[in-house]
């Protein structure tokens, strides 16, 4: 009798949290602990080859094709640049001009966004400029940036998230002269790893986009590949290695820890280096958002990365994978390690000042839409004046976690629901994770790039609200100027 009480009091509870699929997802599926064999070596995504034009510029060729993959279930089929799945690395340094040629060889129209890049508005690949099938786009501008784990991806109207999903990403590394950057591990996929990181759901050998569980944020997978690799080791040779963390899913939250949650170091974020190491035990991302941390090795040991609980317990957070931990990586050490030494302090941050601000702009993510609209490409949510700062306060206005991201500027986190930032938050920013009824406010400098006639975007960067209309533009112009967008 006792027995059937129990049963009926949680039954009662669940019904109260959230309905049937509360109840199905209670009782069917609960959270994830998923275990890796680590019987494949991590796939390092090979520099991009490149060559230098008679202007000076560096240029790159990219093709979005698609392909078949082997992640253990048999010939998937995928969608990659340069190949089957992801794409190579580009790398550039401040400074250079670049030029990427960008050819669509997909059955439908695609875009390449270059996350966290700072360009004019007309190269940033935003949805206003769709590459048609057979199609080709070239863009060209000046890296000027500090060193930091950027990285591209389609950005099509309505299309990101099936697009990202099925493989289309690459990393974009921009290097500098901050003696930092030496004095840290850096050696591309030897002591300087690039990892990035996504879920998958599989229906027999074929990618799923299935919503079972009755999610609010997307696909949440149950197996993970990194770099393209399920179940990765890779083997280190030094006594510091130093990880890129990139979340490349469309929905899911990790918070990475090491599996015996030793500390490491945590130097960069997504903008670039911070100014001093910051020791910490575990590093949470959101969808688009990276860290560079550095992990300290013994000799001949084997450690394991993980992601664990990223959302806390609430019954709430386990429909959003706030419960589910994986395995992600593991690192070998080599019985004798090169010895190596973690620098004091990285690089200088002149820090933004809200005094300064020429403006002071209030945002709230609700729905599928910010300030109550949903995206129109011919509405222009913000005009900003080139070379000035502004504040904006970002919230999140209900139950369902959000991810901020702006294009072109990276920010500084000014508050957390009024509190100063943590250590993770202090850098230079362009994505950020808003847990439900959050509040951040965040500044940039809108510099250097004024185009009345063509729109940047900010968004939820989970790209199943991003293509549901969670995203809104603003346009920089010169001083007296008007925005004149087409739609």
């Amino acid at each position: 009798m006792r027995k059937w009480l129990l049963g009926g009091l949680i039954l009662l509870l669940v019904l109260c949290a959230g309905g049937v699929a509360a109840l199905v997802y209670f009782f069917v599926r609960p959270p994830l602990d998923v275990r890796a064999d680590f019987t494949r070596p991590l796939r390092v995504p090979p520099l991009a080859a490149s060559t230098v034009d008679a202007q000076g510029r560096r240029v790159f060729d990219l093709r979005a094709e698609p392909g078949d993959s082997d992640f253990g279930h048999g010939a998937t089929r995928t969608w990659g640049y340069n190949g089957a799945y992801l794409g190579p690395t580009l790398r550039a340094k401040r400074g250079e001009p670049v030029v990427v040629n960008v050819r669509n060889a997909l059955a439908e129209p695609t875009t390449v966004h270059w996350h966290g890049m700072h360009l004019p508005a007309a190269m940033d690949g935003g949805p206003h400029r769709p590459i048609p099938t057979g199609g080709e786009f070239q863009a060209a501008w000046t890296v000027d940036q500090p060193a930091a784990t950027l990285w591209y991806h389609p950005h099509p109207s309505e299309r990101t998230e099936t697009q990202v999903y099925r493989g289309l990403a690459g990393l974009f590394l921009v290097d500098d002269d901050e003696p930092a950057q030496r004095a840290l591990p850096h050696d591309y996929g030897v002591d300087d790893i690039p990892v990035l990181v996504q879920d998958k759901e599989f229906d027999g050998d074929q990618l799923s986009m299935g919503d079972r569980f009755g999610s609010d944020i997307g696909v949440l997978g149950d197996e993970i590949l990194v770099n393209g690799t399920p179940g990765p080791y890779v083997d280190v040779h030094s006594g510091l290695v130093r990880l890129r963390l990139v979340n490349a899913s469309t929905a899911r939250i990790y918070d990475f820890t090491l599996a015996d949650h030793r500390p490491f170091a945590l130097v960069g974020t997504d903008g670039g280096l911070l100014e001093r190491p910051a020791m910490t035990s575990h590093v949470r991302l959101s969808v688009g958002e990276r860290a560079e941390i550095v992990v300290a090795l013994q000799p001949g040991e084997r450690l394991t990365l993980r992601s664990e609980r990223p959302l806390g317990g609430s019954l709430d957070s386990r429909f959003n994978g706030g419960q589910d931990s994986f395995d992600i990586l593991q690192l070998r050490a080599a019985a004798t390690l090169t010895p190596a030494t973690l620098p004091e302090t990285l690089v200088s941050t002149p820090r933004l000042d809200p005094a300064q601000a020429a403006q002071t702009r209030n945002f709230e993510f609700q729905g599928r839409e910010i300030n109550g609209d949903g995206m129109d490409m011919g509405r222009v949510d913000a005009v900003v004046v080139k070379d000035t700062v502004e504040v904006w306060n970002v919230s999140n206005g209900h139950d369902t976690p959000h991810s901020f991201h702006i294009h072109d500027v990276q920010f500084q986190v000014l508050t957390v629901d009024g509190h100063a930032p943590p250590p993770e938050l202090s850098g230079w920013k362009d994505t950020v994770f808003m847990a439900p009824h959050q509040h951040y406010s965040v500044i940039a400098r809108f510099a250097d790039y004024a185009d009345p006639a063509t729109a940047y975007m900010f968004h939820c960067h989970v790209l199943k609200h991003e293509d549901e209309g969670m995203m809104g533009q603003f346009v920089v112009v010169e001083r007296g100027q008007q925005p004149r967008l087409h739609g």
